[in-house]
């Protein structure tokens, strides 16, 4: 096995089921209703352990990134030599704009339109130019952080990503970073809340997902992403406006009120169909569990596979009104 790079250090504020996907996956017929379509990647089964491919993704890294590189500088963005040039909200130095004023919010929502129509990798080209080495990545591995890795890999695998690991995740997902990190050199750190799940249950006098879900996901996820970002001028995220209401008008590129820094969101514009296509044709790693019928996945306790019809997030925290950690939804939502 290769040596793998180990990512940045977060700055520091002290300064099995055979796989079920059907053809129409491939065919632009959706399985769903609407644009929230369920879709696993029946081709993709194939990139697993597959040693001729991860041979070849050196040599194919290095053409993608110089491919991605020229055709960002041809289309008028900022070069690494201009960033001095870069409004504060435009640079490494974003996370001292908090809270932004409106000229750099407006300055925000100009980039996010003119990306509008940039492809994911030009997107993240772009991140990497203006944000790079204060940007950073949060993943819970789904497909579109998955496609995201694949590209972070060409583009530039030294920044920093992580996972919020509440002590709840299923074993598939922490063995799909263990994939990742083997096919992509990435390694994602975990990171997790200062109690683990005994001390913390203990504390409660139970398991707080079945009583009180907003706190469990307050404490063990978003409480630990306040203190990960904390220093970064910008974070990357696999939301797409398909996936929910909450999520539907997402931006490309915006300010995050709840924590602080510029969010960019690469897939913002992709439907579920075009990930696992992507991750169809260039063999990504993804989470089995997703050729069981869980179409998004999260906790274990809070997570169940969804049945023909039911949108993409129906199966998280089945049976109460919740389909959002909290993490993307802004506070006066």
């Amino acid at each position: 096995m290769a040596q793998v790079d180990l990512p940045l250090a977060p700055p520091r504020d002290d300064s099995s089921r055979k796989n079920l996907v059907p053809q129409e996956a491939f065919s632009g017929r959706s399985v769903f209703s609407g644009e929230n379509t369920r879709i696993w990647a029946k081709a993709a089964s194939g990139a697993r352990g597959d040693p001729v491919l991860r041979a070849s993704s050196v040599m194919e890294s290095g053409r993608a990134e110089a491919s991605i590189r020229d055709k960002a500088a041809s289309s008028g963005w900022p070069k690494e030599s201009d960033r001095g040039r870069q409004p504060r909200i435009l640079s490494p130095e974003a996370f001292l704009c908090n809270p932004p004023s409106q000229e750099e919010v407006d300055l925000l929502a100009e980039q996010s339109r003119r990306l509008e129509e940039a492809s994911a990798e030009q997107i993240i080209q772009w991140a990497v130019e203006h944000y790079f080495p204060k940007l950073t990545m949060a993943t819970a591995f789904g497909p579109e952080g998955c496609v995201i890795l694949s590209l972070l890999a060409k583009i530039e695998p030294k920044v920093y990503v992580f996972n919020l690991d509440t002590g709840y995740q299923f074993p598939e997902t922490l063995q799909l970073r263990d994939r990742i990190a083997q096919r992509y050199g990435i390694v994602v750190d975990l990171q997790r809340p200062d109690l683990s799940v005994e001390e913390y249950e203990r504390l409660h006098g139970g398991p707080v997902y079945k009583t009180h879900p907003d706190q469990c996901c307050a404490e063990r996820k978003i409480a630990v992403a306040r203190r990960v970002v904390r220093g970064y001028a910008a974070w990357m995220c696999g939301l797409r406006r398909d996936q929910s209401p909450h999520r539907a008008n997402a931006a490309i590129v915006g300010w995050d009120k709840k924590f602080g820094l510029v969010k960019i969101n690469p897939l913002a514009r992709w439907t579920s169909r075009q990930v696992w296509q992507r991750i169809a044709q260039e063999k990504i790693p993804y989470n089995p569990l997703h050729d069981q019928g869980y179409s998004s996945i999260g906790c274990w306790p809070c997570t169940r596979p969804v049945v023909f019809g039911e949108e993409e997030r129906a199966g998280r925290w089945p049976g109460i009104c919740k389909t959002e950690c909290g993490l993307h939804v802004q506070e006066e939502q």
